[in-house]
């Protein structure tokens, strides 16, 4: 049978036949492109470096369980962690009631040989501490073991150890304790020296007594003078961290990104929402081996009282003093401590403290490390300015006194 066709319809007939086949090429081209996409993708992805870090995906559940998610924090608390100590201490304190039951109106009602309250009462508190040596030489906070010779301290893995508390300095509250052990896990020293706000922070220790808690923050300022954080009794000069700090941290290590330990946190103020406060391992280290070496700590005294100028500040200095103070900033010496190693070697109030051997000072803050970081008996020289002209002195640092 022969059929017959118009030329419009086989034109019709013509076209759906190329567009057909232009389909068919546009559709053979991408699939094409896309697999060789696909494989080059898949050739790189072959030939990248293996990265003996990254974390190894199991097939069962007990394997996923134990996977560790590995980065910065969980490394730095996996090598430091083991050599974070929890500190059980207790102490005998005085009983405020038994003093009170000892009027004798009081004894006559309840009668002479009665004792209704014991005279002491047994205080029992918790904190953190850190090893520093194979041997078992801990550093921690003075608050923590105050008061007491022994103490308990339990590691991370259970073992439990007599603590002897060989020295406490509470100027700087930093303590050292001892316990006899071999090989013990320790921890890696940093340095606090150079640190910038915004750095990783990173804490461990037992903070209301949940043992081995690791918070983390940034450093929030560094060289916070003792006046400023609200302890005026303390000669240190604190870091200041937004990582969370509560009581049972006290004496725990902070960490830098590393692992490091670059402080000895403290829980030194009650009402200190959101912020904590370390004291920069330089000064616990130094403060620590003294106390391990002789068991007591010299604190280096020069008898001058400083402040930071600020133009308020300097209104308020010349009224008060009827001083006639022209600049703005410096470090201005407020008061000279009589018969003081200051006092004796020339130094007078109304100066301005320029440079402390030989390195140019800023801050009253940065007066007092370097003054720390000198030992009683050795030579200190200060350059000050004094009416215009500098002047330079050469200062003996004597023991820090005790009713200071």
């Amino acid at each position: 049978m022969i059929m017959k066709f118009s030329y419009k319809q086989l034109a019709v007939y013509l076209s759906l036949i190329m567009i057909g086949g232009g389909l068919g090429v546009f559709g053979s081209c991408y699939f094409s492109s896309r697999n060789n996409n696909y494989r080059q993708l898949t050739d790189v992805t072959t030939n990248l470096p293996s990265n003996q870090n990254t974390p190894t995906y199991f097939s069962n559940d007990s394997e996923v369980a134990d996977l560790v998610n590995v980065n910065f924090v969980t490394s730095a608390v996996k090598q430091t962690g083991p050599a974070v100590v929890r500190i059980n201490a207790t102490r005998k304190v005085a009983n405020p009631i038994a003093d009170t039951f000892k009027n004798s109106l009081l004894r006559r009602f309840f009668g002479e040989d009665e004792e209704p309250f014991p005279e002491d009462r047994i205080e029992r508190g918790t904190g953190s501490g850190f090893i520093v040596s194979g041997d078992g030489q801990i550093l921690t906070n003075a608050h923590v073991v105050a008061d007491t010779d022994t103490v308990q301290v339990t590691m991370k893995d259970g073992r439990t150890f007599e603590g002897n508390v060989v020295g406490v300095d509470t100027t700087t509250d930093i303590a050292a304790v001892k316990i006899l052990g071999d090989k013990l896990p320790t921890v890696k020293l940093g340095n606090s020296q150079n640190l910038i706000p915004g750095e990783w922070a990173i804490a461990i220790g037992n903070p209301l007594g949940l043992d081995n808690t690791v918070t983390i923050g940034i450093i929030s300022a560094t060289d916070r003078t003792s006046a400023q954080v609200g302890v005026p009794d303390k000669r240190v000069s604190f870091i200041q961290t937004d990582a969370a700090i509560n009581p049972g941290n006290s004496g725990g290590p902070l960490l830098n990104f590393q692992g490091q330990v670059i402080g000895v946190n403290t829980a030194i103020r009650a009402d200190a929402q959101g912020l904590g406060f370390a004291i920069p391992i330089e000064t616990a280290a130094r403060i620590a081996d003294e106390l391990f070496t002789k068991g007591r700590v010299d604190h280096p005294f020069l008898g001058i009282e400083m402040v930071d100028l600020t133009p308020d500040k300097r209104k308020e200095i010349n009224k008060e003093s009827k001083l006639t103070i022209k600049q703005d900033t410096g470090i201005f010496i407020q008061r000279v401590v009589e018969n003081s190693p200051a006092n004796k070697g020339g130094i007078l109030s109304g100066d301005f403290i320029i440079k402390i051997n030989h390195k140019s000072v800023k801050t009253s803050a940065q007066v007092q490390k370097q003054v720390d970081l000198t030992s009683v008996g050795e030579i200190l020289e200060i350059k000050v300015k004094r009416n215009g002209k500098l002047y330079t002195f050469k200062l003996e640092p004597e023991p820090y006194p005790k009713n200071k």
